[in-house]
C-alpha cells in the first residue's frame, strides 16, 4: 500500500548498501542490544542498531548519548516526537518516521497529530509546538534557529531544555542522513503500524481524527 502522506519530493528510496547483520539470539550483542532497544520503546531490536554495530566503536558511545535525548530527555514525550517526527518528514526519511509514528503513539500523539507535522507549524495552535517545529524547519533549512523563534522558546523553556532541543533535532538529522544513505526499510513489526496508521487516515484527510 502507499503512503497516504509523502514528502513533496518524496522519500529517499535506494537499494540498502550495507547488509542487515544476523545475530544470534544467544549471541551476548543481541542481549544487550535488546535490553536498549526496550530503553527507546522498541520489542525488538531495530535493524539500524544492527546496522551502527558493525562499528561498535561508534555505536556504543552514540547509544550512551542518544539515550541521554531518548528515553532519558527533560523534554515531555510528546513534545520529543513532534520534533523526531518533524526531523524524518524534512529529511525524507521513511524508516525513521515510520519508527517514529509507531513510538509516538505510545507517547500520546494521535493521527491528527502525526498528519499536522507534515503539514508543518501552522497546524499548530499550541504555542509550544508551533516553536518547536519552527525551530526543526529553521536548523534543517539553515542550520541556525531565528531570533523570532528563539524568543519563543527561550520563553517558555530553560537553558538546559533550549540545548536539548538543539541536541534532539542535529541528532535525528544525522540518524537521517545515515539511514537514506544505506537505504535501510522498515522492518515488519514497524511497517504494519505504518499501513495501520495510513488505513485510517486515507479516508478521514478531510474530516475528524481519531485514535
Amino acid at each position: 500500500m502507499q503512503d497516504v502522506l509523502i514528502p513533496k519530493q518524496g522519500w529517499h528510496n535506494i537499494p540498502q548498501r550495507i547488509n542487515t547483520p544476523v545475530h544470534s539470539k544467544q549471541n551476548w550483542l543481541f542481549k544487550v542490544s535488546g535490553k536498549a532497544a526496550k530503553l527507546f520503546g522498541r520489542n525488538e531490536v531495530p535493524d539500524v542498531f544492527k546496522l551502527l554495530q558493525i562499528n561498535k566503536r561508534l555505536f556504543w558511545p552514540w547509544l550512551y548519548f542518544a539515550s541521554k535525548l531518548m528515553p532519558y530527555g527533560k523534554l515531555l514525550g510528546r513534545e520529543r516526537e513532534l520534533i523526531i517526527l518533524r526531523v524524518a518528514w524534512l529529511c525524507r526519511c521513511r524508516y525513521e518516521w515510520g519508527q517514529h509514528i509507531d513510538v509516538g503513539f505510545k507517547n500520546g500523539l494521535t493521527d491528527k497529530d502525526v498528519v499536522n507535522v507534515s503539514v508543518g507549524c501552522a497546524a499548530f495552535e499550541n504555542e509550544k509546538e508551533k516553536a518547536l517545529l519552527s525551530a526543526c524547519d529553521e536548523l534543517i533549512s539553515n542550520q541556525l534557529i531565528s531570533e523570532n523563534t528563539w524568543e519563543v522558546l527561550s520563553k517558555l523553556y530553560s537553558e538546559k531544555l533550549l540545548i536539548e532541543i538543539l541536541m534532539l533535532v542535529g541528532n535525528y538529522q544525522m540518524l537521517a542522513g545515515f539511514l537514506n544513505s544505506i537505504g535501510l526499510q522498515l522492518e515488519t513489526s514497524t511497517e504494519k503500524v505504518v499501513q495501520e496508521f495510513n488505513d485510517r487516515i486515507k479516508n478521514e484527510l478531510k474530516g475528524e481524527f481519531g485514535n
